[in-house]
């Protein structure tokens, strides 16, 4: 199989494992509604032979989890991160690909039991590898049928250059683009033609989508 392309941002997720394994499993669980409990999230961490578990326990929009901060700090090479799923731990698949690279970056394995993923297996390390190649198709994407539906506006004869109001699609395809970490907000706004200025004033919740594009949470530590 290929390489990702550089521009992609993504080191090779297929290189072989840190020689040396702690064998310590770290445990991270979060709720995303008002409803749910974490109880059965950490009862299942537990199970999988997790020494220490970090819960955040207030859901929101927020890109700010501050357990999942200090569980990253906790880490060290060698140690193995365990969410109950994937969504759980990325909100996105952008996200999850770039937490998941920059846990791999620091020689730390990673583990969802609901998907039955494991980043220490050559499987594992294969499906984040087509995770990441997808991630990348999407981006793409949305690229391109952004600019194809500005290029037909301005074939029905809309003016061209920068809109006054943003639109509802302008605004979609913002929000779709603002969390890819390999895009500035002032050229996502060139791309879609309006300003800075208008995606932040139509965007309320910009800077925590911009938060969750860039974790970079990961600092190692002696424990």
């Amino acid at each position: 199989m290929n390489d990702l392309p550089e521009s992609s941002g993504y080191p090779e997720l297929l290189v072989a494992e840190p020689l040396v394994r702690t064998e310590i499993k770290i445990g991270y669980a979060r709720v995303s509604g008002s409803g749910q409990k974490l109880e059965r999230q950490i009862d299942a961490l537990t199970a999988a032979g997790c020494r220490k578990i970090f819960a955040d326990k207030k859901s929101g929009k927020t890109a700010l989890r501050p357990e999942l901060k200090a569980c990253h700090a906790f880490l060290d090479a060698g140690d193995t991160l365990v969410v109950p799923s994937l969504d759980r731990y990325g909100r996105s698949l952008q996200d999850l690909i770039t937490m998941v690279a920059e846990l791999r970056e620091h020689g730390i394995g990673f583990t969802s039991l609901h998907e039955n993923l494991d980043t220490t297996t050559p499987g594992g390390r294969l499906v984040f590898h087509v995770f990441a190649a997808l991630a990348e198709f999407i981006r793409e994407l949305i690229v391109q049928g952004t600019r194809e539906g500005l290029a037909a506006a301005r074939a029905r004869g809309r003016v061209g250059g920068r809109p006054t109001v943003a639109t509802e699609e302008v605004i979609r395809a913002a929000r779709d683009l603002l969390p890819d970490p390999g895009r500035s907000i002032t050229s996502i706004a060139k791309l879609l033609g309006v300003s800075p200025g208008t995606l932040y004033n139509h965007i309320p919740d910009l800077r925590e989508l911009r938060a969750g594009a860039v974790p970079h949470q990961l600092e190692v530590t002696e424990r």
